[in-house]
């Protein structure tokens, strides 16, 4: 039997066949531990300051809250946790349009958008939108998700080739994949577009009587109300007509 060669950079593999090819394999190089614990270390830390920048608030917050702890232990989470949501009742009930401008409108973008990023590889791939190039899987990038109580907008930039007939084509299976119950295609700009999902429909009820404000605002007059759910307003300033009045008269001499 021939003999079987083995090293630090090449090993030959067994074979008890005298007459067959010489089968080699890769070299292997031991790492050192200490090297391997301080690679994992290095990249724990990188992925902590990527997080700390890219969440500055929820990085202070966890550590105001923790600072609590420590400090006062959990009766002062307890009524940190308590004032918090007074608070919050209290401006949401005296100033609902801010409260909804700075707190709910946010968190509602959030956690939507968090649905669509769950849910957005596997959609992309049954609906035939992910394209395959040199052996890769390449995907629509999701942008940002403006989310109303009724309907969802959704930031798309395309892959490379792409055109908007393609979601167009597909509109009916990207409903049903995100849970909606349509599915509009909204040209952005060029590379980009913009996919419209409509959630509840905001027209199944008649629209009540609108109450009539003490001092109009013709800038913006409500007259109904979107699809989405906002409101529908009307410019009425800078559009009156002159129409001709009267003959103007002399006077007499």
């Amino acid at each position: 039997m021939r003999k079987v060669v083995t090293g630090s950079q090449v090993a030959q593999l067994r074979n008890p066949d005298p007459f067959a090819v010489p089968a080699w394999r890769s070299p292997v190089y031991r790492t050192p531990g200490w090297i391997v614990i301080v690679a994992q270390l290095a990249r724990v830390l990188w992925r902590l300051a990527r997080f700390a920048r890219r969440h500055p608030l929820a990085v202070a917050v966890t550590a105001l809250l923790g600072w609590l702890y420590v400090l006062a232990g959990w009766p002062a989470l307890a009524l940190l946790a308590g004032s918090v949501a007074v608070v919050s009742a209290v401006w949401r009930w005296r100033w609902p349009v801010s409260f909804s401008r700075w707190i709910a409108a946010p968190a509602r973008n959030r956690w939507r958008g968090w649905r669509y990023r769950r849910r957005w590889p596997s959609v992309m791939t049954i609906s035939g939108l992910a394209e395959l190039y040199q052996a890769r899987v390449l995907l629509p990038v999701l942008g940002k998700v403006t989310a109303t109580a009724h309907v969802d907008r959704v930031a798309v930039r395309l892959v490379s080739g792409q055109s908007p007939d393609d979601f167009a084509h597909v509109a009916d299976n990207l409903a049903h994949g995100f849970g909606a119950l349509l599915c509009r295609i909204r040209e952005a700009r060029a590379g980009s577009l913009v996919l419209e999902f409509v959630r509840k429909d905001a027209l199944a009820v008649p629209v009540p009587a609108l109450a009539v404000p003490a001092r109009a605002d013709f800038s913006a007059l409500p007259i109904g109300r979107c699809e989405d759910g906002t409101p529908w307003l009307i410019r009425l300033r800078a559009r009156t007509c002159c129409w001709p009045g009267p003959p103007v008269r002399g006077k007499p001499r």
